[in-house]
């Protein structure tokens, strides 16, 4: 397995006493990725051939249907490409899991060319070193321009998250990174960290966190 690495922000690299939102310090974590490297790891390219758009995403949710810890969504081409542009200038952010008793937060940071890592938020801010990916997320633009779909694969690998807040996860940041409206608090988090409103963003995500069902996560529709 090929060791992957949380990179310091670029802007910050020369400032490491500065804390992100919610006080992450910007220091390396460094641990195994073990999801799928390349979409070819999951679906052969024959399996696609002559196929459409809407083929290849029904072939792809077949794929990942009942498999236990994984989850499969789709983008249309544009939206997929444009996560992954925004996503290499902005690679912080941090996620949170509502539950009924509270919540807690994940911090995710993307790894070129097209991976997310999540941690316990908590955990990093203690040692990034140490800390364990609890799960990962790939965007597969693949098939961007040749069919206009982007494969989207999620791995949990930390039994504390359930399939279904994963999948919550995932839909969350994608759209955080799609919509332009909501990627404004993204650069705000990454480029003037101490102008981030931690609580404003919690509150937020409370309100969205419980319209994420199943029936909208299986497919996510193009940006307005």
């Amino acid at each position: 397995m090929a060791t992957v690495a949380f990179k310091s922000l670029r802007l910050l690299q020369s400032r490491a006493n500065l804390h992100l939102g919610c006080g992450i310090s910007v220091r390396q974590l460094s641990f195994s990725f073990l999801g799928p490297k390349k979409l070819e790891d999951v679906l052969k390219k024959e399996l696609v051939e002559g196929k459409s758009a809407t083929e290849v995403a029904d072939l792809w949710y077949t794929y990942h249907e009942g498999k236990e810890d994984v989850v499969g969504l789709v983008l249309n081409g544009a939206d997929g490409k444009s996560v992954l542009s925004r996503a290499t200038k902005c690679p912080f952010f941090i996620q949170p899991i509502f539950r009924d008793d509270g919540f807690f937060n994940l911090v995710s940071q993307f790894q070129s060319p097209c991976h997310f890592l999540l941690a316990y938020l908590e955990d990093y801010k203690m040692d990034p070193h140490s800390a364990s990916p609890l799960m990962t997320f790939s965007v597969f633009d693949d098939y961007a321009d040749s069919k206009d779909v982007t494969l989207v694969r999620c791995d949990i690998f930390n039994k504390s998250i359930q399939i279904e807040e994963g999948r919550k996860v995932v839909q969350s940041l994608l759209d955080n990174y799609r919509k332009s409206e909501e990627f404004t608090s993204i650069k705000v988090f990454n480029e003037r960290p101490a102008a981030f409103d931690v609580d404003d963003h919690i509150s937020r995500m409370n309100k969205t966190w419980v319209d994420y069902s199943s029936a909208n996560l299986t497919s996510i529709p193009k940006s307005p």
